[in-house]
């Protein structure tokens, strides 16, 4: 009779690191994920492999795959207008969307994070009305900043036309890394502002 076989050896558990475990630690993964990999690429096990936390934890906060997109849209154009270059200045054409081309080199995720979700959204109708109005206030924001310095009201088509032309900046800058072009590109968008409010032009160097 042959003695039983002892039980395979296991290896050594992964060990799990906690690089934060609160809600809005696990947004930030889930835009880190989306941001290198597509919508695809968001699972639970991913954000929690991101994040360095169990999948549970992912499954406890937010319970199903579509209320953790809806929750990590909201988060990222949030984050993204508390660090938005709209608003910065002092109400003047020369200082208008001064951190642009900082607000993409510091935070890229949240930028490719969003377009993904625009670009999905034209695959799931479920999603245009999320970022529909979530996309109001960005609107919102760049009306507020051009009443600061155009003279009388702004119109809607006025402020959705300055914030495309900032968008495909972001765009631009974060696909092709070339912050001098966005740079130069502002300079002309201040001097175009500038001449509707009255002001006096900026420098050519754009300072």
């Amino acid at each position: 009779m042959t003695e039983p076989a002892e039980p395979a050896a296991r290896g050594p558990r992964k060990r799990v690191t906690n690089y934060g475990t609160g809600r809005t630690a696990l947004l930030d993964a889930a835009v880190r994920v989306v941001a290198r990999g597509g919508l695809r690429q968001l699972t639970y096990r991913a954000v929690a492999q991101e994040a360095g936390v169990t999948h549970g934890l992912v499954v406890h906060y937010f319970g199903s795959r579509d209320a953790l997109i809806e929750e990590a849209l909201t988060h990222a154009i949030h984050s993204s207008l508390s660090i938005s270059a709209l608003g910065a200045g002092e109400g003047t054409a020369a200082d208008f969307a001064t951190g642009l081309v900082d607000m993409v080199e510091t935070g890229p995720e949240l930028q490719a994070f969003q377009y993904e979700l625009l670009l999905e959204a034209r695959r799931r109708p479920e999603l245009l009305a999320h970022l529909r109005g979530l996309y109001e206030e960005y609107f919102e924001a760049s009306r507020r900043e051009l009443d600061r310095i155009l003279p009388g009201p702004v119109n809607p088509g006025t402020s959705r036309l300055v914030f495309a032309a900032l968008e495909g900046l972001v765009l631009h800058q974060l696909v092709f890394g070339e912050s001098a072009a966005t740079e130069e590109a502002l300079v002309a968008l201040r001097s175009l502002l500038a001449g509707s409010a009255g002001e006096p032009d900026e420098e050519p160097d754009g300072r």
